[in-house]
């Protein structure tokens, strides 16, 4: 045993590798292998300083996504009087996400300028070898992608566009709601009663339960034929990202568009046409998930909260 030692090395070791390895929080290796919380956690970090200080392995398809943990924090300025942020409660990841190394890295805060500093921070060679970045929706990410990355496609994740349409979905709902009847929703309301529907896929729901909300939704008149509106311009949409499962060509992928951008530009729903011009604006990132199918379901996975 070392000088002042409570256990020897090779449990020592052996408690690090529990976390870092198997996939165990600490307090759970305190449990199986009867030692202190303390002794666990600085093992741990010893063991994650021989990875962190490791080269990373080639990246062909980088991930990068947000996460958020608890609430900002917040200083007092005693010069200033101002108050300045002590922690960011936005993380971001970076992940490799079609290989096996997960997670490689990960900064406080979600400004494109750390993103570049992060991106500077590795060699240049380890950067040239990425192909595809995955990334959600976010302006500051792509930017920094074409500055940092000038040779890599970005490739927008399938998931974030739905929840953009669905959050569409919602606000149409509340806004209709509020302006033809003059509250927000009840429970008597069909709308209301439909929201958890709507924001199904239709291959989910069963024949019954479709016929049920679609005819609840024609017979509530003009808000009813609004909110059918905004979700066959989701259907469609979802149609269009299905087509990165089917292989599909150009030409029908092409098709599948403007049967998407028609829709909503015939709907004369406000809240459609956006979304509308929002997936022409990333169209060229959407249509890179379709022919690659590449998403950031890893970064979402791997990133330490």
């Amino acid at each position: 045993m070392p000088t002042g030692a409570r256990i020897t090395t090779r449990p020592r070791e052996a408690a690090g590798r529990w976390v870092r390895d198997a996939g165990s929080i600490v307090v759970q290796a305190t449990r199986d292998l009867r030692l202190s919380w303390p002794t666990v956690m600085d093992a741990f970090r010893t063991a994650g300083q021989q990875v962190t200080a490791a080269a990373l392995e080639p990246v062909t398809v980088l991930g990068i996504d947000e996460s958020r943990r608890g609430r900002a924090q917040w200083r007092q300025n005693p010069d200033t009087g101002r108050w300045e942020p002590v922690a960011d409660r936005w993380h971001t990841g970076f992940v490799d996400a079609f290989g096996v190394q997960g997670l490689l890295g990960q900064i406080e805060g979600r400004a494109p300028s750390g993103v570049l500093a992060w991106l500077a921070g590795t060699d240049l060679r380890w950067r040239r070898q990425i192909h595809y970045v995955a990334i959600d929706m976010s302006a500051g990410y792509r930017a920094a992608i074409r500055t940092g990355l000038p040779h890599a496609t970005v490739v927008v994740d399938h998931f974030h566009v739905v929840q953009l349409a669905n959050k569409m979905l919602n606000i149409v709902r509340r806004r209709t709601t509020a302006s033809l009847r003059g509250w927000r929703g009840r429970a008597t309301d069909p709308e209301w009663k439909a929201r958890r529907r709507l924001l199904r896929n239709r291959e989910d729901l069963t024949d019954a339960r479709f016929s049920t909300m679609w005819n609840a939704l024609i017979n509530a008149g003009t808000l009813g034929m609004t909110l059918l509106t905004a979700w066959i311009a989701t259907e469609r949409l979802r149609d269009l990202l299905a087509a990165a499962r089917t292989s599909a060509g150009r030409s029908h992928i092409g098709h599948l568009r403007w049967k998407f951008l028609t829709w909503c530009a015939d709907s004369g729903i406000p809240e459609v046409r956006q979304l509308a011009t929002t997936i022409d604006r990333w169209w060229a990132e959407i249509e890179a998930f379709i022919q690659t199918g590449y998403s950031t379901a890893t970064a979402r996975a791997s990133t330490v909260w």
